[in-house]
């Protein structure tokens, strides 16, 4: 009995002790969730007080319309293309809305405030969202850098992306869209349709190519997915796409909190986790890539006969061999060398940067293409006066239609649909037509204080009708014959297109993209002939870090692009 009893009298304390342990974790958690609550009540009301005193309070825009998604109840904002056409015919083309937790940002759609912007990078940053989306696997990576590090990669890199090294690399462009030429082709002999057509996703495919050409360009790696199944990807590529930011409610609000609100940056989640593993498979892989290219570089000579490498001497197969000799160039000043961390981001930072957006733009130029049957009709005959099936990037360059056609593509299907900036002391922000504010006052400028966030539009100004003409929604390459004047305004690198920005942030790699996309069209405009599988309209953009197709009735499988092809026939 007595044993028992201290049996019992051990289990009374035991169980004592836990509910002593469980009172207290809920105890600090309650505390930590009120300390929380208090942080973001407390951060959200010194917002919202200085959104009261902002100068942009006077401008004109849609009402708020939800106090946690402002006016984005029923699209992200990522994919609010339509919704912010909309508000430029309705509030002009400066405006102010909200975005989450009721935030307001300045939407300018006017060339002049636009350059004004773009061209002062020091004023104007980006907004540290996208480091804290893609954390330590990036954030040294010239794409998602500023200020002093970024004018100091941007003339570390300058020279891997002049039309000298393009031109190298589009004979690599041409071949591998052959190698995907000649696998479709086998896939359309083994069809079983009567038809001849065959069924098949071009947007996985055009993903598979583009992986490769940025890998062997980029750093010289082979990841051969054009030839490896889904299931057996490659580890770098892996932990690259198990970090892109996945939209939904729940996703977006965790960004948003780590975006507004810093204290939250600091606590784990599945997504940080995520990013940990990935860090861990890229680390090694890169550092070794790296490695490999110093002592091939410092193995080197110089023509003059000594070890001394000099910018002159600047030449490679891959941009990241380029990047190297260039960084340790002895003309190079010490104070613009990249750290052996800043040359390790720019891996996922080229796979990110060069993949994406290639594929992304050459699936929506198939699926204007494919609604556009004389249009493809006319690019083909085009294709077929070249008198090779392995251009050289001055013989693409003189394809005039399928200029247009790139250019078009690229004007209507834009990978990213807006960029943001964020104002680093209170400035004006000059106009090219003043506004009618709130109060009815002609301005001829906007105001704005510091941390106050602009936003460019790009699509709007890529599809406007005031610029472009009334036919500005339609896919037409021939207007590439004779731009209205209009254009003249944009700020631009290419093809009076805001696709690739302007200023210190102007894509870097915009000329490496142009030359791949027109390879990878000629190639297959001239052997193929595109169809959609399904109706248009099922076919919408969705947004991850560039807008890619899915489709509308089956969005939960993702980005896609189904399409029917077959052999071309000439006459």
């Amino acid at each position: 009995m007595r044993c028992m009893g201290c049996h019992a009298a051990t289990l009374n304390t035991t169980v004592h002790f836990f509910i002593g342990v469980v009172r207290f974790l809920f105890v600090v958690a309650l505390a930590l969730f009120g300390l929380s609550t208090a942080y973001v009540l407390a951060i959200l009301t010194r917002r919202h007080i200085r959104d009261f005193r902002s100068p942009m309070r006077s401008v004109p825009g849609p009402k708020k319309a939800h106090w946690l998604q402002g006016n984005f109840v029923d699209v992200p904002e990522p994919d609010a293309i339509r919704l912010q056409e909309e508000w430029v015919k309705t509030y002009g083309h400066v405006l102010k809305y909200y975005s989450l937790f009721g935030i307001p940002k300045l939407l300018i759609a006017d060339p002049v405030a636009i350059s004004f912007v773009l061209q002062d990078s020091d004023s104007f940053p980006k907004p540290d969202f996208l480091n804290i989306v893609f954390g330590e696997i990036t954030s040294g990576g010239l794409f998602f850098v500023e200020g002093k590090q970024h004018k100091k990669q941007r003339k570390v890199k300058n020279p891997a992306f002049g039309p000298a090294q393009v031109r190298k690399f589009t004979s690599l462009f041409v071949e591998k869209s052959i190698e995907l030429r000649d696998i479709w082709a086998d896939l359309v002999s083994k069809s079983s349709r009567k038809d001849g057509r065959l069924r098949l996703d071009v947007y996985s495919w055009l993903g598979k190519v583009a992986l490769d050409i940025i890998g062997l360009a980029g750093f010289n790696y082979t990841f051969d997915s054009l030839h490896s199944g889904d299931e057996t990807q490659d580890p770098i590529y892996a932990a690259i796409r198990s970090v892109l930011p996945v939209t939904n409610s729940i996703r977006t609000l965790i960004f948003a909190l780590q975006f507004f609100f810093p204290i939250f940056r600091f606590i784990p989640t599945a997504r940080t986790r995520t990013l940990k593993r990935a860090f861990e498979v890229i680390r090694p892989v890169g550092t070794r890539i790296i490695e490999e290219r110093k002592a091939a570089v410092l193995a080197e000579r110089s023509p003059s006969g000594s070890s001394v490498v000099e910018k002159q001497d600047v030449q490679g197969h891959d941009l990241l061999s380029l990047l190297v000799k260039s960084n340790i160039a002895t003309d190079i000043p010490e104070s613009m060398r990249m750290s052996d961390l800043e040359i390790l981001s720019q891996v996922p930072t080229f796979l990110l940067a060069g993949h994406e957006s290639t594929s992304a733009t050459v699936t929506w130029a198939l699926f204007a293409l494919s609604c556009h049957q004389v249009v493809q009709a006319t690019l083909r005959a085009e294709l077929h006066t070249c008198p090779t099936d392995s251009p050289t990037m001055e013989q693409l360059n003189s394809l005039s239609y399928l200029e247009g056609v790139v250019c078009e593509s690229l004007r209507l299907y834009a990978p990213a649909a807006f960029t943001q900036r964020i104002a680093s002391h209170d400035l004006v922000i000059p106009l090219q037509r003043p506004f009618t504010d709130k109060h009815g006052v002609f301005q001829d400028t906007v105001r704005m204080a510091k941390g106050d966030v602009v936003v460019i539009p790009i699509s709007v100004l890529n599809r406007s009708t005031e610029i472009w003409g009334e036919d500005a929604n339609e896919f037409r390459p021939e207007r590439w014959e004779s731009l209205p004047e209009t254009v003249q305004g944009i700020p631009n690198v290419y093809g009076h297109l805001l696709t690739f920005a302007a200023g210190p942030h102007t894509c870097i790699g915009y000329r490496f993209s142009v030359v791949e996309i027109k390879a990878l069209l000629f190639t297959l405009v001239r052997a193929f002939e595109f169809e959609l599988a399904l109706s248009a309209d099922d076919i919408v953009r969705k947004s991850t870090l560039v807008g890619n197709p899915v489709i509308a009735s089956n969005p939960s499988a993702g980005p896609q692009l189904p399409l029917l092809i077959r052999p071309a026939k000439m006459d």
